[in-house]
């Protein structure tokens, strides 16, 4: 809801709110963020982050964020969970969401 809420505010000062132009910016901040420092901003203020199921502790790569973000896009993997809790976005792209773990 964060994010949402942050690519609402951007699309409403650019676009005059137009809500194809809010996806666009949420896809865009939620891909470019969770490939570089892997978490949207809405991550980092509740203390999550999401990572490689394979090595439990980098971002996800391009490819991976890239499925992840469009799937998470189209809602419905968002809100469909699997057996093990994750959403069927982060099921498809092998990430996980967890809290920051202190180093």
């Amino acid at each position: 809801m964060v994010d949402w809420a942050l690519a609402s505010a951007i699309s409403a000062g650019f676009f005059s709110y137009d809500a194809l132009a809010t996806l666009g910016v949420f896809a865009a901040m939620t891909l470019l963020l969770v490939v570089t420092v892997g978490a949207t901003i809405g991550h980092r203020l509740l203390g999550l982050r999401v990572y490689r199921i394979v090595d439990g502790g980098t971002p996800p790569r391009p490819l991976q964020a890239l499925v992840r973000t469009l799937l998470m896009c189209l809602v419905l993997p968002a809100a469909v969970s699997g057996s093990d809790g994750r959403g069927l976005h982060d099921i498809a792209a092998g990430t996980r969401i967890d809290r920051w773990r202190a180093a």
